[in-house]
């Protein structure tokens, strides 16, 4: 029997310990800044013209941001790693799939998805095994399929975060590992995917980290970049 990494096993037990004050923290994507919104948008918009199967929401939380691609008209399901995030996804939205899972090893099909969303979920993946991951994501994305990868971006160099208390201040053990948008675009070329836009968007007021989106799509052709 294969081990479960221990960063793994971290993940899934502090977000299923922090799962009930989660949902009622984080916000609803409609509550998104306009920026945010519209990366959303633009990904569902483009993922229905391909039209080359569904949508996988890796990472999904209590299914908030899944929701939310289905009312735009998404083919879209949830995996998570957290029972208790799964749990509550399928409460709050009966009519959507969601399945426990990792993202290191999903349970789909070779070319089964026309697009993938990692929304904030990756962020607690040691770097050395993102490559690992951007190529479950390649594996199971059709040729032309689409992927948004967001979340917290260091500024110039790596940055490391340790375990600190989160989300009504229960003590979690993950930890957090934020690139430079350089590097992560670097290592999703190296999976061979093709970089179509990124935005940036600097802290303000209201925010303490740098927050970057990546789309990108599978070459259609195997000997593409």
């Amino acid at each position: 029997m294969t081990r479960t990494p221990s960063y793994l096993t971290a993940i899934r037990d502090s977000y299923d310990t922090v799962a009930a004050d989660y949902v009622q923290l984080v916000e609803d994507p409609a509550q998104l800044d306009p920026l945010s919104r519209a990366m959303l948008a633009a990904f569902a918009e483009s993922v229905r013209a391909v039209d080359l199967g569904p949508v996988a929401d890796l990472g999904c939380g209590p299914g908030k941001v899944t929701a939310h691609l289905a009312g735009l008209g998404v083919p879209v399901f949830g995996i998570d790693l957290s029972p208790k995030m799964i749990e509550l996804a399928r409460f709050a939205y009966p009519d959507l799939k969601f399945t426990v899972g990792s993202m290191t090893a999903l349970p789909l099909r070779d070319d089964e998805l026309g697009g993938i969303l990692a929304y904030y979920s990756t962020h607690h993946t040691p770097p050395e095994q993102l490559p690992t991951l951007y190529a479950e994501f390649h594996r199971t994305l059709a040729p032309g399929g689409l992927l948004m990868l967001a979340g917290h971006a260091a500024t110039d160099e790596p940055l490391h975060l340790r375990p600190a208390q989160a989300y009504g201040g229960h003590p979690v053990s993950y930890e957090s590992h934020l690139l430079p948008v350089e590097r992560i675009a670097e290592l999703l070329i190296r999976a061979r995917f093709l970089i179509t836009a990124r935005l940036t968007q600097e802290p303000d007021e209201g925010a303490k980290r740098t927050f970057a989106t990546i789309l990108a799509r599978k070459a259609e052709h195997p000997l593409a970049p």
